[in-house]
């Protein structure tokens, strides 16, 4: 763990600080929530189809770019492999919790495909998940991880490590419990069913399904992989990584989708923190895109520290033939 990655991991956390309080500070001035509009006829046929593309054009652009100009085969293998394992991390979420964390009021912003998803009020199956919510979460996971290699092999390549594949091989396993996520996503967790149930109103009581759901994807991966992809994570690629993404949900969420409710939230799943400005939007759907981001991260490059060591699966990760 280099000094490198501790200053720029720092740096990174003072980064999100300044920008958090004085956005914080404004939009606590804002005393009467934005309204959303009343899905009715016509008024954004097709809105959160056609806004995949805000997904979809940059990770086709730099998909061609890392076929075309990338030599590394590992690279490349990676990101297949880190996908297999992001994907269904987002497809579980739709098909088990979508119908109880999200709402899909204005049905005409989509295709009006509907896939099955488990709703746990009724306690059944019902199909009435859009086809775009998948697409959303595969391009999504797909466009995270192209930004981040992207930064990190060649817009801040200045930052990654210099030689990857000799220090990949000098771990002795990639797998090391790292205690301090642990202790901190139980924390947050405990501190979220206590938040939501004392001090939260008009929705005061119950489980926080969606928070606790986003810091359980988050720190599972950290207790496993942190302590060894510490020094390997590009952090300045990671923090571009972010605001690029960040930029993106504040346009499609904040703009587009809740104020149009091409999706919603079910408040009895969230926190209860809204931002007034934003069409009451849950604090969740912004911290989503952190936890997306670090999960991702962390996920690929363990996969590219056993790729680039040349070791067998069980011997990269558990340090054991």
């Amino acid at each position: 763990m280099n000094f490198t990655s501790i200053k720029d991991f720092k740096i990174f956390f003072i980064m999100i600080a300044v920008l958090t309080l004085p956005a914080t500070l404004t939009l606590l001035t804002i005393e009467k929530a934005q309204n959303v509009v009343d899905p009715v006829t016509g008024i954004s046929p097709l809105g959160y189809t056609w806004s995949l593309l805000l997904f979809i054009v940059p990770a086709l652009t730099i998909i061609t770019w890392l076929f075309i100009n990338h030599d590394e085969k590992f690279i490349r293998k990676s990101f297949w492999l880190a996908l297999t394992v992001l994907i269904p991390l987002g497809f579980i979420l739709d098909i088990f919790f979508g119908l109880s964390f999200f709402t899909f009021a204005n049905h005409e912003a989509t295709l009006q495909i509907y896939l099955p998803g488990f709703d746990f009020n009724q306690m059944t199956w019902r199909a009435a998940l859009p086809i775009e919510e998948f697409v959303f979460y595969l391009t999504g996971f797909v466009t995270v991880l192209l930004i981040y290699i992207w930064c990190d092999e060649y817009w801040l390549a200045a930052y990654n490590v210099p030689d990857y594949s000799a220090e990949s091989k000098e771990i002795e396993k990639i797998m090391i419990f790292h205690p301090k996520s642990l202790a901190i996503g139980l924390v947050l967790i405990l501190c979220g069913i206590i938040f939501k149930n004392f001090f939260i109103h008009p929705y005061q009581g119950g489980f926080p399904g969606y928070f606790i759901f986003l810091v359980i994807a988050s720190f599972i991966p950290s207790v496993a992989f942190f302590k060894t992809t510490y020094r390997f994570i590009n952090w300045r690629a990671f923090s571009s990584t972010f605001f690029f993404i960040l930029l993106i949900s504040l346009l499609w969420e904040a703009t587009l989708a809740s104020p149009y409710q091409w999706w919603g939230y079910n408040h009895d799943q969230m926190l209860g923190i809204t931002v007034g400005a934003w069409a009451s939007l849950p604090i969740e759907a912004v911290l989503v895109w952190m936890a997306v981001t670090f999960t991702t991260v962390i996920v690929y490059e363990a996969i590219k520290i056993w790729l680039s060591s040349g070791k067998g699966i069980k011997k990269a990760f558990l340090g054991t033939d």
